[in-house]
């Protein structure tokens, strides 16, 4: 099969998302028609990370913003593009190529179309209730075209379906890493220095609530045994949220680096606002790691209360959380090999991933 992927939003777990599917759905063959967002990172880069087997076609014009003069030239584009190529299925990934995509799909005939958002722009909390209202509009319109909504994670179908859209859901997955393999980090290996480490990993913007984040690490200034990590950068007026004296900002890490400083903390720690199904959580999933997350779409699906962590509200929820873990070291380590053994049961990208495989086969055979 013959599978093109629209994407505008090339970057980030959006980009990471389509990279998988080109890797673990191995019966088919890939195109990627996508945008460009040079605030964050340039195509090529994105590109080089793909298998040498896929092939890429620019699509000039797209932007995340709602802009119609430009959003109709992009529209024009991607009808001459899709025009020029022979193809069994279109996947589309987040809002604006999801709205777009379904729209020229229609005009064009195509019966074909999957859907997933990644990160619903109606779940947005950065933006306003109007804003949202509009945003569930286009979801509707663009539904009653074509194509079907296949969510990342359960939350995010849900959400779906309480806008009156019928949408499914296979989860996002992630590789599994050998522990004892990970750079940097020996599975006997004792910490030096004994010093309680809170990691988070994600470009620091609105999304990822960099106040909150702050807010928590605050509470724990004064004590020289509790640091928190933040890797990754960002948006300079959000960074300079993150002003805790015990939060260190790492920037961007090679990934073995990344993996090994995720590896040698204590906790993973979300504050994100919204998600879809979040990479970097799965990852420390993947890794063993016990999870105080946000309750929000996506996170809530990633961790269970007392089995591999827990969810909090509020700033003084999770330090409450964080006091506790300091204090009960032999359950924190408990929740987190219930992590792994949970991420080697429901969320290995090897097996996730097939499913994609099996409904691109199921809409090509009528079924």
């Amino acid at each position: 099969m013959r599978v093109v992927h629209v994407v505008e939003c090339f970057a980030a777990g959006t980009a990471h998302f389509v990279n998988l599917l080109t890797r673990y759905t191995i019966g088919c063959e890939h195109v990627v028609i996508h945008g460009e967002r040079l605030d964050e990172i340039k195509a090529e880069l994105v590109k080089a990370k793909f298998p040498n087997d896929v092939t890429f076609i620019k699509w000039e014009g797209a932007q995340r913003e709602i802009r119609p003069g430009h959003d109709l030239k992009a529209l024009t584009t991607l009808l001459k593009i899709l025009k020029g190529l022979e193809f069994d299925v279109v996947h589309l990934h987040s809002s604006k190529a999801g709205f777009l995509g379904r729209v020229a799909c229609f005009m064009l005939g195509i019966k074909n179309v999957v859907y997933t958002p990644n990160g619903a722009a109606f779940s947005r909390e950065d933006v306003s209730e109007r804003k949202k209202k509009m945003y569930i509009t286009l979801e509707k319109i663009a539904y009653k075209l074509s194509g079907q909504v296949v969510c990342c994670s359960l939350s995010e179908a849900q959400n779906y379906h309480k806008i009156g859209i019928d949408a499914t859901y296979i989860n996002n997955g992630t590789t599994l890493p050998q522990l004892s393999g990970v750079a940097g980090m020996d599975a006997n290996e004792v910490k030096v220095e004994d010093v309680f480490t809170i990691v988070t990993c994600g470009r620091v913007t609105e999304q990822k609530n960099p106040v909150l984040f702050n807010q928590i690490a605050a509470s724990f200034a004064h004590r020289s045994d509790v640091r928190f990590v933040w890797i990754g950068s960002g948006d300079e007026d959000q960074t300079c949220l993150l002003s805790s004296p015990n939060i260190n900002i790492t920037g961007w890490l090679p990934k073995e680096e990344v993996l090994a400083t995720i590896q040698k903390a204590d906790l993973y720690l979300s504050s994100a606002l919204w998600e879809g199904l979040p990479f970097s959580v799965l990852e420390a999933l993947s890794l063993g790691k016990c999870l105080l997350l946000s309750k929000c779409v996506g996170n809530v699906d990633l961790v269970r209360d007392g089995y591999n962590g827990f969810s909090y509200r509020t700033a003084a929820e999770a330090v409450e959380k964080i006091e506790w873990l300091l204090g009960n070291r032999e359950i924190l380590k408990e929740m987190a090999a219930h992590s792994r053994a949970w991420c080697e049961k429901d969320f290995d990208v090897e097996v996730v991933f097939k499913k994609y495989e099996e409904l691109y086969q199921s809409l090509v055979l009528g079924e």
